[in-house]
């Protein structure tokens, strides 16, 4: 995993609210190659090992409702760049063209099925695919919609020095973001202008703060807190 040189960065993350964050990411080089490392073995073994898992959920999700298999959503990752996400499609077709792009408890879009698959968080599984293409990693902060990014304060750009994430210690804080969301008359406001600073918190210390280690340690307390909310 490559750390751009300070001069080559997009003229959005060059300034004085990233640059701390920039100066301790440049301090750990070899662990951010070792990230790229372990993503790339990790990755393409659990694919294999999950490949029966990936054509149970396929056929499920085909029977259950007209629509692609994946949900390709446009999302920003490293530096500002967009890619479209690989999903399981938990949601009916077109879901985007008929609401909010974040998802409420009880969302009548959701699917019968999608709605299993949200409670095992499966549908985030398919990312594993964006993971060997070096969009996503295994730890980083979630990829927003572009039209959240473009809301972001000059300090939250610092997420975009490293690749968006499958998980990270926000989405542990905040899987159950769709009940905190749940009455609210203006989904996406509320989103923008309550839940996102707070969950920007914890992204923004686990720029600061990375190592191969924290990533472990959040990857475990993930597959906990996923474990605990099937039960």
């Amino acid at each position: 995993m490559r750390l751009l040189p300070w001069d080559a960065l997009p003229d959005e993350l060059r300034c004085e609210a990233v640059r701390p964050y920039y100066e301790a990411l440049a301090t750990k080089r070899a662990q951010l190659a070792g990230k790229r490392c372990f993503d790339i073995v990790v990755a393409a073994l659990l694919l294999v090992l999950l490949s029966p898992v990936f054509l149970v959920l396929a056929i499920a999700i085909k029977v259950d409702s007209p629509g692609p298999v994946f949900y390709r959503q446009e999302r920003v990752t490293q530096y500002g760049r967009r890619f479209r996400i690989f999903k399981f499609r938990t949601m009916c077709d077109r879901a985007d063209q008929m609401g909010s792009a974040v998802t409420t408890d009880g969302d009548v879009r959701v699917t019968r099925v999608g709605a299993k698959i949200r409670d095992y968080r499966l549908d985030e599984i398919s990312q594993l695919i964006d993971i060997l293409r070096g969009t996503m990693t295994f730890v980083g902060t979630r990829p927003e919609v572009p039209r959240y990014v473009e809301g972001y304060t000059s300090e939250m750009m610092a997420t975009l020095l490293l690749p968006a994430g499958v998980t990270s210690a926000a989405s542990i804080q905040f899987k159950d973001e769709a009940d905190l969301l749940n009455g609210t008359d203006d989904v996406d406001k509320v989103y923008v202008e309550e839940i996102l600073p707070l969950k920007m918190e914890y992204n923004l210390q686990d720029v600061k703060k990375f190592s191969l280690l924290r990533d472990l340690r959040i990857m475990l307390a993930t597959v906990g807190a996923v474990t605990n909310r099937g039960e």
